[in-house]
This record gives structure tokens, sequence and C-alpha cells, in this order.
């Protein structure tokens, strides 16, 4: 579509003007052109190197001036001649279409809409009326997910992600940040949790597998229409941070999966230290140590199973019962009860939590 408003502005310009003028894509495609015949060419009198700055600049008899609203050029106006009228005439064709395409962006661009929704850029009221215009669908399910780039390589992890759902009618892809992509992605209703996480699984494998790039996914929870999708990125927000310091083994974390880690994120760091002040009465968690500690981990992965611990550990059923009894000496608590092994988990979760330090938003 926006070459198409490129392409009417060219034809009415091309008069006033005189000269060749004509839009180039980031893809060196001449999109829109006074000379209707060298649209969709990428003649080398025309082939540009489109860097980070937006500046004009001449070459091969023909002046440009890059246009976009990202850092890395969108676009690139070309007019014929190197004088200073052709400058002139670029910066004014540039600033023109650059305006057209931020309007027509704001008011028929489904992308654009559903970035400023989720950011929270529009006013509760008028997301219905918007969606009735995009003729957005409210009954549709959809889901966001968060890819934050942890590191990556001259490839674009933006574009890979859009190849993989090119559907733009469903599903949209855009940037919020140089690290941060966000993934609306249309789902089919009562999805389950763990299809949303392969699919997260499959985004990040495509970008470590093939392009070398390693990144963390947050899922938020599916939800209907529009006018949620902004909960569902925060959650997908949510679901990252906490992420950072609950689970840092995992790269795919959802927000439905977070369970009391969610609730301890959000407490007060004074109501945690004091709460590890009641719990460890006997004594500090500090004086526990590596192995006792990595005892304790696995002895709730396989459910205050004796037996299966020891087994796990390739230890003795003995030894083991004499590590337990020496954590129950040193704070008080007997893991192989229920509820102490529950204070204990929730202790070593809000120790972590506090260790952390983590920014909340």
């Amino acid at each position: 579509m926006s070459n198409r408003l490129f392409q009417g502005v060219v034809h009415q310009m091309k008069d006033a003007i005189d000269r060749v003028i004509g839009v180039i894509d980031e893809n060196a495609t001449i999109v829109a052109c006074s000379d209707l015949t060298k649209i969709g060419t990428t003649d080398e009198l025309f082939t540009i190197e489109l860097n980070e700055t937006h500046d004009t600049y001449t070459k091969d008899g023909y002046t440009y001036k890059a246009f976009g609203i990202h850092v890395r050029p969108d676009y690139v106006v070309f007019v014929e001649g190197t004088d200073e009228a052709a400058a002139k005439y670029a910066s004014v064709i540039a600033i023109s279409l650059s305006s057209i395409k931020q309007y027509y962006d704001e008011k028929y661009d489904r992308n654009n809409f559903i970035k400023n929704i989720i950011l929270d850029n529009v006013l509760p009221g008028d997301i219905g009326i918007k969606s009735r215009e995009l003729h957005f669908n409210a009954d549709i399910n959809r889901v966001v997910f968060l890819v934050n780039i942890i590191t990556s390589n001259d490839v674009s992890a933006y574009d890979v992600i859009q190849n993989l759902f090119p559907d733009k009618n469903k599903d949209f892809v855009f940037n919020i940040s140089e690290n941060d992509i966000v993934l609306v992605k249309e789902i089919k209703n009562n999805i389950d949790v763990k299809d949303l996480e392969k699919l997260a699984r499959s985004i990040s494998d495509t970008l470590s597998s093939e392009f070398f790039t390693r990144v963390n996914v947050g899922i938020g929870t599916p939800v209907t229409g529009v006018k949620d999708l902004a909960r569902s990125f925060k959650e997908a927000q949510m679901a990252l941070e906490v992420g950072k310091v609950f689970d840092t083994e995992k790269n795919i974390v959802s927000y439905n999966n977070l369970g009391i880690a969610r609730l301890i994120y959000h407490l007060p760091t004074t109501l945690c230290e004091t709460f590890l002040k009641e719990v460890f009465k006997k004594g500090s968690i500090e004086s526990l140590d590596h192995e006792t500690l990595f005892t304790i981990q696995r002895f709730f992965e396989n459910n205050l199973n004796v037996s299966e611990t020891s087994r796990k550990l390739f230890v003795h059923r003995n030894t083991l019962v004499y590590r337990l009894d020496k954590i129950k000496k040193l704070t008080g608590l007997d893991l192989r009860e229920f509820d102490h092994a529950i204070i204990f988990k929730i202790a070593l979760m809000v120790k972590k939590y506090l260790s952390a330090d983590p920014v909340k938003f």
C-alpha cells in the first residue's frame, strides 16, 4: 500500500519538477518512479548502499535522500541531477513521503495499530472504533510472545521471525526496542500452554541453530479480541523478568507457569527479609554449604522421596538421612515434613529473589 501512495505523490510531482524522481526500498528496488519503465528494477544506476544515516548524497548523476522512522532508513528518494536544486527536491519529497506514510500507518496499518495497543498508546474508548475501521474480528484469540535477544550476529532476528509467520492478516511482528521483538499470534480457542511453549521453542531453536542468535522468550496469556493484548504483553514482560530471577536455566518462560514465583516477585523486599529472619531463627540460610543446597534441590525435585533422591544422588539412603538431620539441626526445619518443606522451598525462592535485585516495571 505504501508503494501505491508513493507512486501517487511521484506522479503528481513529476510535471512540477520536470526530472526523473522515484523511491527505492531497503532491497534497492525501485518501488515508485516518474519513469514507469524503471519500477521494479534494481538497475546499477540506482543501486544504493543503505547506511545508518539519513544524509543527502549523490551518485552517478542522481541525488539520494533517505527517510523512515528507523535508525536504518526504510526508503530512499532519488532525483535526477546533482545540483543544489536536486538536493532541495530530494529533501522536500522525502519529508512529504515520510509524513504521508506516517499518517497512513497510524490510520490504516494494522501492525502499527497493534503495536500502539500493547504500548498503551491508544485510548481504551478508541480501540473498539479503530478495530471496526480495520475490520478486526473481536472473537479471535491471540497471544503475545516477547522475544529478547541475548546474543546475535549480523542476521536480523526480526526478519527471521517475520518469515516464520508471514501471514500479516493473522500474525503481527514488530520491534519495540533494539533487542526486543513482539509477536502477536492468532491461536485456536483453548490452546494448551505446552503448545505455546513448543511454538516459542521453534522460534528459539531456529534463531539459535541456523543464525547463531540466542534469545529468551516470554509468553503472555491468550486473550480474545484486541483490548486485552496490552495485558498479555505485560504478562510476557513479567514472565521474562521473573524467569531471570527464578528460572535462569530456562529461555522459554510462560506467565501461566510462574506459579508462586509471580507472588514473591511482587512482595516488598522488607517483608521478604523479615520472612527469612523468622524462618531461620536457629541459623542463617548462608550456613548451608553448596552440597547441602544441592541435596535439598534434588530432594524437592523428587517429591520428598528419600529413596528416590538417594538413588539419583548416587549416595546411600542413610547418607541422605544424615544430611536431612543436619539441615534440621541447623535450621529447625525437617524437610521430610510437608509443611516444613513448603516453608523451606518458599524461603529459598525469597532468598534468590533478594539476591537477584530485579528491576521492576
